[in-house]
């Protein structure tokens, strides 16, 4: 009898290709260019999370 966990797989959120959980240095993408290609998408405000935009924030007005 194994005591082998079954490997998990589910689809890189970038590429959609199916990719393993365990053991991936990227996860939950498929690799470093996927990862790259996401991390360009927040910092050219491709992505972004929705929220109130008159919600008072940390920034002073005089």
């Amino acid at each position: 009898m194994s005591n082998d966990k079954p490997t998990r797989t589910y689809p890189c959120p970038q590429c959609r290709t199916l990719t393993r959980w365990d053991n991936n240095p990227w996860r939950p993408f498929c690799s470093e260019r996927c990862k790259l290609i996401d991390l360009g998408d927040w910092a050219s405000e491709r992505h972004a999370i929705p929220g109130d935009p008159e919600a008072p924030g940390d920034d002073f007005q005089d």
